[in-house]
């Protein structure tokens, strides 16, 4: 790293965080405004709603706009350099485009690596907080999942061979009814399992069945016992149990991939929505280089359009990639597309765009 790379760089981190700062404050404004009622509604002062909902909401919304927020960046302050004839000047030296490209490597690395940490680590936790406050006050109208605390007809697999359910469950006192779990093996039930009532013990950690039957079935003979008191250890959790629409977005990486091998053991529907929420974590950091990369290729010519071009350019692709993402999560987790391969399809995508506009550009 020579003199013009810590230019360029420093140039460009400048300019990422201070377009960071101000599309915060407009996105905090303009999601103020929309919420002013639910604000008023909930009875919070100021200080509680930045702590208990902008303390989560805008680290989410930051790093789902991160590789957008770079592309323009780069552009802005690259198209600039360029409009002065300082890229013409590198290039009219001897320098090649791709020792010019060095500092933005550095520069894109750098910052991937932040929202790579970020999306494993800081951004469920965010979650966490942002989910908890529009769950209790901007969803206050919303029946529906208010009366999603009393859950009717359960069904889930624990392990390969073993299916347990309630008829139904109480997510506030974290009481079931009609308990049941059977164990199969070659298509026939050898254990079963069945209580009237089901609650999760908060001081032992398990649950607890209370006037329970157990059968052991051995080809003709049959095992019964009656069980006054029984606590059971099935892997599931009472918020396993819950419906939560979140819970994928709450939980940090190690957590999450934990959970999908959970989800797969037990036959989940939605495991595809979860993988590709693993996957995008990593493709969306690597997404910040992609997009550096284009940024810096297409605005270090200077044209007449100057600044205002590139930046128009800018924008297009960066709602374009957005469109990209979004359609390949629903073709992901509503169709049959691999997870991971919809993770990566807009990174794929634009890192063709960025070795054609590469090829084109002098070096």
């Amino acid at each position: 790293m020579k003199i013009l790379d810590w230019y360029i760089l420093k140039s460009f981190l400048k300019t990422f965080f201070f377009l960071l700062l101000i599309f915060s404050m407009i996105t905090l404004a303009i999601d103020a405004s929309e919420k002013s009622e639910d604000f008023v509604r909930s009875g919070l002062t100021f200080s509680e709603i930045v702590t208990k909902y902008y303390y989560g909401f805008l680290p989410h919304i930051i790093a789902l706009l991160f590789p957008v927020f770079v592309l323009i960046a780069v552009v802005f302050f690259t198209s600039k350099l360029a409009l002065r004839s300082e890229i013409v000047a590198m290039l009219s030296v001897g320098m090649s485009l791709n020792r010019i490209l060095r500092p933005y490597w550095v520069g894109g690395i750098f910052l991937a690596l932040m929202l790579g940490l970020a999306n494993h680590y800081l951004i469920p936790v965010a979650n966490i907080i942002r989910t908890n406050f529009e769950n209790k006050y901007v969803d206050m109208g919303n029946i529906a999942k208010q009366q999603r605390q009393y859950l009717n007809n359960i069904h889930f697999r624990v392990d390969t061979y073993t299916y347990a359910g309630m008829r139904n469950y109480d997510t506030t006192t974290k009481i079931g009814n009609g308990f049941f779990l059977e164990k199969v093996k070659n298509n026939q039930v050898f254990y079963n399992l069945r209580s009237e009532s089901i609650l999760w013990d908060t001081a032992k950690k398990q649950w607890k069945l209370e006037n329970a039957v157990e059968r052991k079935i051995n080809g003709l003979d049959e095992e019964i016992k009656t069980l006054a008191n029984y606590y059971l250890k099935m892997g599931y959790l009472p918020s396993d149990i819950s419906e939560d629409d979140f819970k994928k977005d709450k939980l940090k990486t190690p957590a999450l991939t934990r959970f999908i091998k959970q989800e797969q053991i037990r036959g989940s529907e939605g495991v595809n929505a979860i993988k590709f929420e693993r996957y995008r974590r990593d493709a969306s950091a690597v997404s910040v280089i992609v997009m550096t990369m284009i940024a810096a290729i297409l605005a270090c010519r200077k044209i007449r359009g100057g600044s205002g071009f590139h930046l128009a350019l800018a924008f297009i692709i960066g709602v374009t990639f957005i469109v990209v993402d979004k359609f390949s999560m629903v073709f992901s987790t509503k169709g049959n597309l691999p997870p991971m391969i919809a993770a990566w399809i807009p990174n794929v995508i634009f890192a063709v765009i960025a070795w054609r506009l590469y090829k084109r550009a002098p070096k």
